[in-house]
């Protein structure tokens, strides 16, 4: 009996990890493509934004006496201006609205209320509500010669 030989039983071994379910795999694949598509969107909405302020539309100068000019906003808070302007006296004056983004630039407004002035602005179009209420930009003002 000592010669008997036991059937050796091999060691029971682990099932091979099937991996993450087709469904798990999906849901990742998709929410990599929806984050890429986010940073992408991302991205062109932050380049459009560049290149509408860096690149103006048209531009130009007014001249007129500033009606009214006060800082507005909500959030994100810039200088809004309306000057008038007539090209006769006595004729019904046609309103110009403004924005003032430069804080010297609305100084030197400031200091000319009052005084027929010499606007110099840009046109910039298609930005959001944040970038000012108008799409006219001033960026230059001098006192009119009389």
């Amino acid at each position: 009996m000592a010669n008997e030989e036991t059937p050796v039983t091999p060691a029971p071994t682990k099932p091979e990890p099937a991996g993450p379910s087709p469904l798990a795999r999906f849901a990742r694949t998709v929410r990599n493509y929806l984050l890429l598509l986010l940073v992408l969107a991302i991205a062109v909405l932050a380049l459009y934004g560049f290149l509408a302020t860096s690149w103006s539309y048209s531009s130009g100068e007014r001249a007129g006496y500033v009606q009214k000019f006060s800082k507005k906003g909500w959030v994100c808070k810039t200088w809004e201006g309306e000057i008038a302007m007539a090209n006769l006296p006595g004729a019904m004056p046609e309103l110009f609205a403004f924005t003032v983004r430069d804080e010297n630039v609305a100084a030197r407004i400031n200091e000319q209320l009052g005084a027929r002035v010499v606007l110099r602005y840009e046109q910039h179009l298609g930005l959001p509500s944040c970038f000012g209420e108008t799409q006219y930009w001033v960026t230059g003002v001098r006192r009119a010669e009389p």
